[in-house]
């Protein structure tokens, strides 16, 4: 099995999302979250024909 079909199955099966879900509890737990230097941020820009 490659690298990247093992990537791509992992993403399809939601691995990374219940991983980083895992740490946050983990670290909250803990103590060792704080939510109030958290930040969301999310950008959408259309590529124009011939890049950059």
């Amino acid at each position: 099995m490659t690298v990247f079909r093992r990537f791509t199955e992992w993403t399809e099966a939601r691995v990374w999302a219940k991983l980083h879900r895992l740490v946050l509890d983990e670290l909250g737990a803990r103590g060792e979250l704080d939510w109030s230097r958290c930040a969301i941020d999310s950008v959408s820009v259309r590529a124009l024909k011939g890049g950059s």
